[in-house]
């Protein structure tokens, strides 16, 4: 498994732990950008972990392998160096990229591109596991070719199913919902103040903030909610973390978000948790409103009514798949521009709350199955690989 970024991204972690429940009985490496994190919270008991190999932190190494590249035009040669461990003799016969979204942003595009490449050229099979990509970004040649590299690709909604198809990338592609779906909740203690099922759970993170159009307005439409919760009901409201990366830490938002709440026992602002026990607290909630994919998913998987405030093709396909619709499911954040846009829309969720709580109910425990089926697909190709080595 490569391209990780680490368990301070719960979402990561959360793929990368129910990808191992998944496949139980075969072998698992971790090439991690974090051993540190990934030994700190869930997955160490789940797979071997290995620290990829970081070429910006060795001078020599960075001077070698940049002039070599410019040289040769060799971009393989950075990604040889940072997979050493697991090429070569040690190459493996499987390698799945488990970052979702890693072709949704420039520079990680360039880095899953190469190193899919890589792997190739080496002689694995490769997977891209649970993705999304943004449609118009199949308009680009050089990443539909990239797809007919994949063994597999499992996109976790249709919007993206759809676009791989009218690019041509067809018989590779098999839709699965996130992985994510099945993870196991962690029970843990709650703290004084909340009430299980009386208590509105609120996730929201720098990086919708960096995608608001007008300046402020998250945390303004963040804050009247609050308001609105607390003075309309008795419910207690949790301001849930999910990614703690020091370039991109929910919490700093959160702490933000919690200024001029702190004396109102209500609002609690919960600290740094595992995926599992975070998928507990947010099972516990009434509802859910967030930005985070895999905090939504959580609740979605919980059965917990769910907004999410969001930007990308993973927050509208995942709606439009549970619901038939994104329409009041999810709220873009370029487009807020009314301070009382998230009122509204957390209105119209809870006028609905037992119709859609009763929706998930029903259609959970298939869907859920279907997102665990995914790990029959890897164990085809598992033995594809073994077969293969035998002769």
């Amino acid at each position: 498994m490569y391209l990780h970024g680490g368990s301070g991204n719960h979402g990561c972690e959360a793929i990368v732990n129910s990808t191992c429940h998944m496949i139980e009985d075969i072998p698992k490496l971790l090439v991690t950008n974090s051993e540190k994190e990934d030994r700190f919270y869930s997955l160490e008991p789940l797979c071997d972990i290995l620290q990829e190999r970081k070429i910006a932190e060795h001078f020599f190494a960075h001077v070698w392998y940049y002039a070599w590249r410019a040289v040769f035009h060799d971009p393989e040669s950075f990604m040889r160096y940072r997979f050493r461990d697991v090429l070569g003799k040690n190459r493996a016969p499987l390698y799945l990229s488990i970052g979702g979204d890693m072709y949704c942003y420039e520079l990680s595009r360039k880095e899953a591109v190469t190193a899919n490449s890589t792997f190739v050229r080496a002689g694995a099979k490769t997977i891209l596991w649970g993705c999304s990509l943004e449609p118009e970004l199949l308009e680009d040649q050089t990443v539909v070719e990239d797809m007919k590299r994949y063994t597999l690709i499992t996109p976790r909604e249709s919007i993206t199913a759809e676009a791989l198809h009218r690019a041509g990338v067809v018989e590779n592609v098999k839709l699965f919902p996130d992985p994510a779906f099945t993870l196991e909740p962690e029970k843990t203690e709650l703290p004084a103040g909340f009430q299980s099922g009386k208590t509105i759970g609120i996730n929201v993170s720098p990086m919708i903030v960096r995608h608001e159009q007008t300046a402020g307005i998250t945390l303004a439409n963040y804050r009247k909610l609050i308001d609105h919760i607390l003075q309309t009901t008795d419910d207690s409201v949790a301001l849930i973390p999910h990614v703690m990366w020091n370039y991109n830490d929910d919490r700093l938002t959160l702490q933000e978000l919690y200024r001029g709440f702190e004396a109102d026992e209500r609002v609690l602002l919960f600290p740094d948790l595992s995926c599992g026990k975070l998928k507990y607290i947010i099972s516990q909630c009434r509802a859910f409103i967030g930005a985070r994919t895999h905090a939504t998913i959580a609740a979605y998987s919980s059965c917990v009514p769910t907004l999410v405030v969001g930007y990308s093709v993973k927050a509208r396909g995942i709606a439009r798949d549970l619901f038939g619709t994104e329409e009041n499911y999810v709220l873009p954040v370029q487009t807020l521009e009314d301070p009382e846009e998230l009122i509204r829309a957390y209105d119209w969720m809870m006028s609905k709350e037992q119709e859609i709580r009763g929706q998930l109910q029903a259609m959970m425990p298939a869907y859920c199955a279907r997102a665990w089926a995914a790990g029959d697909e890897i164990r085809k190709i598992w033995r594809e690989c073994h077969s293969q080595i035998e002769l």
